[in-house]
């Protein structure tokens, strides 16, 4: 590696939400899976920032895709 990419790999972009068209900054990350096509252990992951945690947790609930909610760790 060279020494403009190590200094590249220190400026990181955050992660972002993923509600549609967000660009926020990720601060929670949603756990879930589709029993229907993951096994029982298998976790998904969407990350929401503080406005959309619980419009994305209410879609998954809804669908009993939620496993948990934790927050996000960079």
């Amino acid at each position: 590696m060279t020494d403009s990419e190590a200094r590249d790999a220190d400026v990181r972009e955050p992660d972002r939400c993923s509600a549609k068209g967000c660009q926020q900054p990720a601060v929670y990350a949603l756990l879930w899976n589709n029993p229907k096509l993951h096994t029982p252990d298998r976790r998904k992951t969407w990350l929401a920032c503080e406005e959309h945690r619980q419009s994305l947790s209410d879609f998954l609930g809804a669908r009993g895709f939620l496993k948990d909610v934790v927050p996000h760790e960079v």
